[in-house]
């Protein structure tokens, strides 16, 4: 898949996610009794606008997104004469009740987190491979090569996660695709080349090998190609399971990409942060083509992995994140009055210079990875 396309796939996939994130912060605002100026979907220039009520909603020319005016989010408003007087003011962001600012914060990674469950529910429901042991197979199972050993064989001519179709050794084809026959008959037919067709991102291909020995160990006489394989079958779930399912998985992902992310921050302020654990826009880049190829399942997949990425970065109490305005507000509420605008700008400018540096550290090890 070309690079162009896989852009455009990922930057579809983002302009989906945050047009969530946004409409999460929109519909509790406005059920918070704030004002909302504007819906956007994309970023300005405005394409085309219309009002219902209160609010405008735009549609705009860069297609990253959109994004949510909510009256009073930028305290300088309040000192903009918009003809609604102290009504209006009373619906200003700051004038809320602290526990609906909060609320209002919370609604966009509570957004993400819900589409994120809400695909993994789908993907269970349509069905995932799943391995299954020999003997408990069905009829549609596939034989997979989970793993190829380095310096094998088979190392470079036969890459992991492709179907194995059909096994030739000159004249004789191996008819039972399972991991025991197949070992079995690359020591039979040890001493000729071995012919395997596969599927690999839809395609057929063709491997030519020749067994060695030593290959599963230094002092292993067995002939081998250096794979390891699985049974695989596509199994289905039932509603009541796949809400479960989908459910254990939310919080599985949440917590590996929460600990990760904070392995990450401390080896950054430590100096021994691991960047080959990690990827920027640009290595996600890279993994959208070999998703899209896998199918529609895998790509569903991947955006519910970015989706619960995008809520657990914003939760992060760094300001200029959702998470840093939610302390923000807490801080308010504790000192019961507003903070110095001047120091809070300062404080979210800072946090956002830190985001924007390790983003630019992990592409630049993007970047690096890939050349």
């Amino acid at each position: 898949m070309s690079i162009i396309i896989s852009v455009g796939i990922f930057l579809a996939v983002l302009f989906v996610l945050i047009l969530v994130h946004e409409w999460g912060h929109y519909i509790v605002a406005k059920l918070t009794g704030m004002r909302v100026d504007e819906f956007g979907i994309g970023f300005p220039p405005k394409l085309f606008s219309f009002r219902k009520g209160e609010t405008e909603y735009t549609l705009n020319a860069l297609p990253v997104g959109g994004f949510v005016k909510i009256y009073g989010e930028n305290p300088d408003e309040l000192e903009v004469d918009n003809g609604g007087g102290a009504n209006d003011r009373s619906r200003a962001f700051g004038a809320r009740p602290k526990w609906a600012q909060i609320l209002v914060l919370l609604a966009g990674v509570t957004m993400n987190m819900v589409l994120a469950w809400l695909l993994l529910i789908v993907i269970l429901l349509t069905g995932i491979q799943s391995t299954v042991e020999e003997g408990q197979q069905g009829a549609d199972a596939m034989l997979v090569i989970s793993d190829v050993m380095v310096g094998s064989p088979a190392d470079g001519v036969l890459p992991p996660r492709s179907e194995v179709v059909s096994v030739m050794a000159g004249n004789k084809r191996l008819d039972n695709l399972i991991p025991s026959a197949f070992s079995d008959f690359i020591v039979e037919n040890a001493d000729v080349e071995i012919v395997i067709t596969y599927i690999f991102k839809n395609e057929n291909s063709t491997a030519i090998l020749t067994p060695h020995t030593g290959v599963l160990s230094d002092s292993s006489s067995r002939p081998a190609i250096g794979v390891a394989l699985a049974l695989v079958e596509l199994k289905h779930y039932s509603v009541l399971e796949a809400i479960s399912q989908a459910s254990l998985q939310t919080v599985a992902i949440t917590k590996a990409i929460t600990v990760g992310l904070g392995g990450l921050i401390k080896g950054v302020i430590t100096g021994t942060a691991d960047y080959s654990q990690v990827s920027g826009p640009i290595g996600i880049v890279s993994y959208v083509g070999d998703a899209v190829a896998i199918g529609f399942t895998a790509l569903l997949y991947f955006m519910a992995i970015i989706s619960i990425n995008l809520a657990v970065i914003n939760l992060l109490p760094v300001p200029a994140l959702d998470g840093g305005r939610i302390i923000f507000v807490v801080i308010e509420a504790i000192i019961r009055r507003p903070l110095n605008p001047v120091w809070a700008g300062r404080v979210n400018l800072v946090g956002f210079a830190s985001l924007m540096l390790l983003m630019l550290l992990v592409t630049v090890h993007d970047v690096l990875r890939l050349w």
